[in-house]
């Protein structure tokens, strides 16, 4: 009991010490990104949404928020002295990017660089836990194969869904809190508290980032916040024996899964190279049929929350107990995957509504222009 109430105290202290270290060296940061010339400048590419210079480098400060308080409440030896040192490199890679560019090649091989790492280290997926099927161990080299490609997957996928102004901070926060209660229902103290420190850096930095942003997070931030979950949601909740630990990554960060294996498929479609910049994403979509940055980042932050909120009741909602499925709580966790189901179906049809809405407004107003000119050629 008294290890259990300590657990929790460090998770609640990770979760405020980074919030508060991000809240005070957020301005500071954005000053020296300033002074070095690291700042976004308003372009007349589609992707960019924000009409003013804003400076990035936000990684910087989200960084320091984290590795305090990881480095006073965590072990610091094993798997999480790995994932430190490759939060360390993703970190690096991103603020490299940042001040200079760094070709696509360039990105991607540091970013398998500090996978590489954590998984030196034993952050590995040595097995799998399906639902009725049970426990299945994976060869050494499947197991390093997979975990490096799903902690490089996550990071590019932050990244994609960085594009409005706190877009990418609220979905890292949602997933690490959620990350955070279900590692402490797993007796995963450690990841807990690192799952929290996320969360608790996020949230604090929406103080700063949110519409309009006063700095952004840039490639330091997202490959930082996307490394850590990543490796947090292996450590902590894929090596469990959970029955639908393969789900709570998959449903807490569903949206930046969903978002970039859409704008990988209309890439692929339209024979645009995978690693180009683009204005397929969600938020731009949101963007283009009228919503504003505020209202967009809330609906896809709400998506985002009910998705958690699904990934947290098939953990606590006793279903299937002891190999019997329990009617009351089935219904319940069905009614849960109902709504879930449902936001995400509301979601993709507002879009294409909405979307096929502005394109007739579009041809109205067109045909009216021709008409006008018409007119006055007669």
């Amino acid at each position: 009991m008294l290890d259990t109430f300590r657990a929790h105290l460090d998770v609640l202290w990770g979760f405020l010490a980074a919030a508060a270290i991000v809240l005070v060296l957020t301005p500071a940061v954005g000053s020296l990104a300033r002074i070095l010339g690291v700042v976004d400048e308003p372009g007349r590419e589609r992707r960019r949404l924000h009409l003013r210079p804003v400076p990035r480098l936000g990684g910087l400060a989200l960084f320091l928020a984290a590795i305090v308080p990881a480095l006073a409440f965590l072990p610091l030896d094993g798997a999480y002295r790995g994932i430190l040192l490759g939060a360390a490199i993703a970190t690096t890679v991103g603020v490299v990017d940042d001040l200079r560019g760094l070709p696509w090649w360039a990105k991607l091989s540091g970013q398998f660089g500090a996978a590489a790492v954590a998984v030196g280290f034993g952050v590995a997926l040595e097995r799998f836990t399906f639902p009725f099927v049970g426990v299945h161990d994976l060869p050494e080299w499947l197991s390093w194969s997979v975990s490096i490609l799903w902690i490089v997957a996550l990071m590019n996928m932050v990244n994609f869904v960085d594009g409005m102004d706190g877009l990418a901070a609220g979905i890292c926060g949602i997933a690490g809190a959620t990350f955070a209660v279900i590692a402490l229902s797993l007796g995963k103290p450690e990841a807990a508290v690192l799952s929290a420190i996320v969360a608790g850096a996020c949230f604090g930095f929406l103080r700063h980032n949110f519409y309009p942003a006063r700095i952004f997070m840039g490639d330091s931030g997202s490959m930082l916040l996307g490394f850590t979950l990543a490796t947090v949601s292996i450590q902590g909740l894929l090596k469990t024996a959970a029955t639908v630990a393969l789900f709570f990554p998959l449903l807490a960060l569903a949206v930046p899964i969903i978002d970039t294996s859409f704008v990988l498929a209309k890439r692929l479609k339209h024979g645009h190279p995978v690693y180009e910049a683009d204005a397929w994403h969600l938020h731009h979509r949101f963007a283009n049929i009228g919503f504003s940055q505020r209202r967009a980042v809330a609906y896809l932050w709400a998506w985002c929350a009910i998705l958690a909120g699904a990934a947290l009741a098939t953990r606590f909602v006793p279903f299937r107990a002891h190999g019997e499925w329990n009617l009351g709580p089935t219904l319940l966790v069905s009614a849960i995957g109902l709504v879930a189901v449902a936001a995400s179906i509301y979601i993709v049809l507002l879009l294409e509504i909405l979307k096929l809405r502005r394109v007739r407004e579009w041809g109205v107003w067109r045909r009216e222009a021709e008409r006008r000119r018409e007119r006055k050629t007669a």
